[in-house]
């Protein structure tokens, strides 16, 4: 019997980037309140949101479903940034990090209910922001695409013109890193091969 692979997030890239990979996930939205979950650690946080997003659907799938959980924050100049509140929000935090660099940590959380095991795990890639005039960056706030991502940014939108380049994984920015997918399956005794479509 093939596994069901249940990706407890609304994100559309995520989504995108599985189904590119070959997998054709069954979207679960978690509903938890990223809002309400702090920390210090960006990748501890990352991996913390992730965890409790795959944990909130389980109870919604099969038990031969296998759930991930996908969480990512910027961290930048010393603070943890997630998805701004506000337009104003999002062309303050563009201000700020033009023609400056942070880094993108994603949060992963694997769960196998069938083998009770869950893997956590997180990937960091450095992003360069490029030098964006001030005419750009309210341009690129009013296409909405900054207000529903960590950060205020992606690198598969209208944002991807305003980063200069990254050091590490496309994926781990646009929410979801494959390469670690396939490395938290094979601690499963998974092969991500099985899943293709």
């Amino acid at each position: 019997m093939t596994r069901t692979f249940v990706l407890a997030s609304a994100s559309p890239a995520r989504r995108e980037l599985l189904t590119a990979a070959g997998i054709e996930p069954e979207v679960v939205v978690s509903g938890v309140d990223e809002s309400r979950v702090m920390g210090h650690d960006p990748a501890e946080l990352a991996c913390t949101l992730a965890e409790l997003k795959a944990g909130a659907v389980l109870d919604m799938v099969g038990p031969r479903a296998l759930v991930l959980g996908c969480d990512s924050v910027l961290h930048f100049g010393g603070e943890i940034l997630g998805k701004p509140e506000s337009a104003e929000e999002a062309t303050s935090r563009w201000k700020r990090m033009r023609g400056r660099t942070g880094t993108l940590h994603t949060g992963h959380c694997l769960i196998d209910p069938e083998a009770d095991r869950r893997i956590v795990r997180s990937s960091g890639t450095v992003v360069h922001f490029a030098e964006a005039s001030d005419a750009e960056i309210a341009a690129y706030v009013a296409t909405g695409e900054p207000l529903h991502v960590a950060g205020s940014f992606t690198l598969d939108g209208y944002g991807s013109a305003f980063i200069d380049r990254i050091e590490g994984d496309p994926g781990t920015v646009i929410g979801l890193s494959m390469p670690l997918l396939r490395v938290m399956l094979g601690e499963l005794e998974i092969a991500l091969t099985d899943l293709w479509r």
